[in-house]
């Protein structure tokens, strides 16, 4: 289940991050498209935290 949020979650920062290159370029749109950009980034920043594994916690003694 983690895995298909995650892959949801690049999709989306992926189709935010092109979005907001194409409102930047072709539509003329700077505050649009960088809000755009800065979600997408965001979102990939999310899923690299996530993918990162965590340490095993410390034997108890």
């Amino acid at each position: 289940m983690a895995s298909m949020i995650l892959s949801i979650l690049m999709l989306a920062g992926i189709l935010l991050t092109g979005g907001g290159i194409y409102a930047i370029v072709k539509r003329g749109d700077r505050k649009r498209g960088t809000l755009m950009i800065v979600a997408g980034l965001v979102m990939f920043g999310n899923v690299a935290i996530s993918a990162i594994p965590a340490s095993p916690p410390p034997s108890a003694r």
